[in-house]
């Protein structure tokens, strides 16, 4: 019993959709610096807090759009795989 087509089409679609929200660790471990560091600032500089709190949220949302994409393209890869549809309609190729 080896392994058929569309269990490999299948498999691969798994595997990308998992690399894809990959990109939420790199964000989300950047976030959480970029927040120490702003508490940090803010415990040296009290008076400063709110230009500092302004541009940390700034810069998390502009980190933030990657995992974002990552997401949209892993459910893309899981949901829209034309190839999943061809193997499915054609038994020859199974």
């Amino acid at each position: 019993m080896g392994v058929t087509n569309i269990g490999f089409v299948l498999g691969m679609e798994a595997l990308g959709a998992g690399i894809a929200l990959l990109a939420g660790v790199g964000s989300g471990i950047g976030e959480g610096y970029v927040g120490g560091k702003a508490v940090e600032s803010i415990a040296r500089q009290p008076e400063a807090g709110g230009t500092i709190t302004r541009t940390m949220l700034l810069g998390d949302v502009i980190a933030e759009t990657g995992t974002v994409y990552g997401f949209v393209f892993a459910l893309l890869c899981m949901f829209t795989n034309p190839f999943t549809r061809l193997l499915m309609d054609n038994p020859d190729l199974q």
